[in-house]
Order: structure tokens, then C-alpha cells, then sequence
């Protein structure tokens, strides 16, 4: 394996992540997946380095974004039989590399020294979402110590990324307003959201008499989604059941622990990964995403809404999102289950309601067009 086997008159970019970004598991990888699509089409050279164990490297992504034209580490025996590792794959391409796209906190704390001290390249701290305002609210709710240590520790860090970073890029202004009062030095920071464009050659769309069920996606290695989860099994389904004894609830996602498949019954199905999601989000009549807590744009969010599927959620899952004029019909507070579960009943039921919210996502989603994306991922470059 080359790694030197490009156009070494291109900028270069360097990507960093926990892993190969699997796209179609959770949405800070779909969302890393289009910003390298965005740098290839503005003529960049993309390399792309994961943190986790080199023996645990998923081949068949690796060979998906080569297939890009990504340049991708992968563990191999140089000439002399010895193992090229990560900071050798440093080594090697740090006179070509531009900037650094350091993707999450301990990425860019565990890999901005190693790239600083082989290349020239300007640092680039993506947050993906605050990780201390996300556990801080977790920890709101539970006052659990281990939770306050784990708060305290990804705001020092996230803190020291965004001092030694050349530019910061928070997921939302949310996101940004929290931070900065925080900072301890002046920091350039660029919004740099997801991705979601609406699907208008959606061809299997179905019309609200052809639908039924309410739809939650999310992977389970986040405990957000896990709360969620139990919210919906525990607080919102009797309460759906007692109003649409016919109702199910469908839950999608990767990594479903025993916990949550125990869950699984007629009314309340545990799917699991699903590869192809399009034909769940054309089937629902309803999507929910009750987040008691989180950070950054949650990409299920937008993923509904390209489908133009309704939706309820609550202001933590909004967060990003410019729902009006429909913004009380959509969202519901989590610490009232009837008032949500009512919320919910009344866009299923509702045709007309449900159809000008449907119609509402291509307003929605405005600011989170390639072309927005775009100008915001080269105003970090700048």
C-alpha cells in the first residue's frame, strides 16, 4: 500500500476520527462522510486515520472512501517488514498535509502534538457536539459522581482543544453560544452543521392513509438515545395504547444492548441495524426522538425531515432546527408524558395537520443544503 500515491500538488486535508466513519450507523459519521465528499469535489487530497486499534480497522469502509479517492491508513509492512503505524502514517504525509480536521475532543487532544510536530498544517478542532454541555445535562438529571468526573474532564479537554486549535468548529450556534463565554482566549469559530438535503425524487413516498407506526431511530452507544428509548417504552406507549390501541412503536439502531432488546414486543419492535432506512421513514406516519439530553444537531432530526416525515421531539432535539410555523406542534416537554403522548395522537391522526407539517420540512432544512455546508467547511479552511 502506497500512501504516497496522489497529487502532491493538491492541498491535503487530514481527517482523524475514532473510526473509519461508518455512515450508516450513526449521524457524526454521515455527517464526516459528506465533508469529505465536500473537500474531494474542492479539489483537496483527503487523508483518513482513525484512533482505534489498527487490528480492529473495518475493511469495507476503508475501501468505500478509497473508492472516493480518499487516502486511507491501514496497518502494512513497509519494505524492511516492519509495521507502519499511525504515527508513521504521520510521518509520511505531513509535508503534504495542509490542515488537520481533528474529528471529536480526545481526537484532536490525542493527535494535534504528533501532527504539529510533522507537519505545518493548520488545526482544526470539531467538537461534533459540546461534550460538556451534552453530559452536564445527563448529569442534571441523575447527579450521578462518575457522570460529573466524566463532565468535568471533556471540559478541560475541550477547553485546551479550543486554545491550541487554529479554528473551532462547534455543530451549532447553540453550541457556540455555550462555549464561548467559557473560552480563556479569543477563538476563531465557524458553524459547520449537517448535511440534509430533502429528498424531492423520494419514490417511495407514501401518502398519510398508506402509513402507520411511529419510527425512533438512534445508535445505542449513546446513552441519550438509551434514555430515549426507555422514555418511549416506559412513559409514552401505554399512554399512545390507551388513545391508538393499535399503535406500534418501531425502534431502529446500532448496537442494541440486552436492556433494550428485552424490550421487544407486538406493539414496541427492537429492529436493530437496519441497512436500508429509506423504506421505514416512507412507511411511519410519525417520527419521535424524546431526548431528555445532548448536545449539537441530532442528525435523526434531519433525517426525518429529508423524508418529510413529522415529527415530535423535544427543545434538546430541536436544538439547530427552525420548526415555525408549526414549532408548538412539534415539540413537547419531557417532563409531561401526556402532554407529548398528545402531541404525538394529534399529528397521527390529524391528515391535514400532518401534511402541512410534511410540506414545512423543504423550509426546514434550508440551512443544511450542500451548498450552505460547503461555504462554511471552506471558511474554516480559510
Amino acid at each position: 500500500m502506497d500512501f504516497l500515491d496522489f497529487d502532491a500538488t493538491k492541498r491535503g486535508v487530514l481527517i482523524v476520527d475514532t473510526v473509519i466513519p461508518e455512515f450508516d450507523r450513526d449521524s457524526g459519521s454521515r455527517r464526516l462522510y459528506y465533508i469529505i465528499e465536500i473537500l474531494l469535489k474542492r479539489n483537496f487530497n483527503v487523508f483518513l486515520m482513525a484512533d482505534t486499534k489498527e487490528y480492529r480497522y473495518n475493511n469495507t469502509y476503508c475501501q468505500t472512501y478509497r473508492n472516493l479517492g480518499v487516502v486511507v491508513y491501514e496497518p502494512v509492512l513497509d519494505k524492511n517488514n516492519r509495521l507502519v503505524d499511525k504515527k508513521g502514517f504521520v510521518e509520511t504525509i505531513g509535508p503534504h498535509i495542509d490542515y488537520a480536521w481533528l474529528h471529536r475532543p480526545d481526537n484532536f487532544y490525542n493527535y494535534w502534538a504528533l501532527v504539529k510536530k510533522h507537519s505545518k498544517a493548520k488545526l482544526i478542532f470539531d467538537m461534533v457536539d459540546f461534550h460538556y454541555l451534552r453530559l452536564k445535562r445527563e448529569w442534571e438529571q441523575n447527579k450521578n459522581p462518575k457522570l460529573e468526573a466524566e463532565m468535568k474532564k471533556y471540559l478541560e479537554m475541550e477547553l485546551q482543544n479550543a486554545e491550541i486549535a487554529d479554528v473551532v468548529v462547534p455543530i451549532t450556534e447553540e453550541d457556540q453560544r455555550a462555549l464561548s463565554p467559557l473560552l480563556r482566549k479569543e477563538t476563531k469559530m465557524v458553524v459547520v452543521g449537517n448535511i440534509h438535503q430533502f429528498d424531492h425524487e423520494n419514490i417511495g413516498y407514501k401518502n398519510f392513509e398508506q402509513r402507520q407506526d411511529v419510527l425512533f431511530i438512534g445508535s445505542f452507544l449513546h446513552s441519550p438515545n438509551m434514555d430515549a428509548v426507555r422514555y418511549l417504552h416506559d412513559k409514552l406507549l401505554p399512554l399512545l395504547l390507551e388513545k391508538i390501541p393499535s399503535i406500534r412503536i418501531k425502534i431502529i439502531g446500532s448496537y442494541p444492548t440486552p436492556e433494550i432488546l428485552k424490550m421487544d414486543k407486538e406493539n414496541f419492535k427492537i429492529l436493530g441495524y437496519v441497512e436500508d432506512i429509506s423504506e421505514h421513514f416512507n412507511s411511519a406516519r410519525i417520527f419521535v426522538a424524546p431526548l431528555a439530553f445532548g448536545a449539537g444537531i441530532k442528525g435523526k432530526i434531519g433525517q426525518s425531515l429529508e423524508f418529510g416525515l413529522p415529527l415530535v421531539t423535544t427543545d434538546i432535539g430541536a436544538e439547530g432546527f427552525d420548526f415555525s410555523p408549526y414549532t408548538k406542534n412539534m415539540l413537547a416537554p419531557i417532563d409531561d408524558p401526556k402532554i407529548f403522548a398528545d402531541r404525538i395522537v394529534s399529528l397521527y391522526t390529524d391528515q391535514n395537520l400532518w401534511k402541512e407539517v410534511s410540506e414545512n420540512s423543504k423550509k426546514v432544512l434550508d440551512p443544511f443544503s450542500f451548498a450552505r455546508i460547503e461555504e462554511r467547511i471552506m471558511q474554516a479552511l480559510e
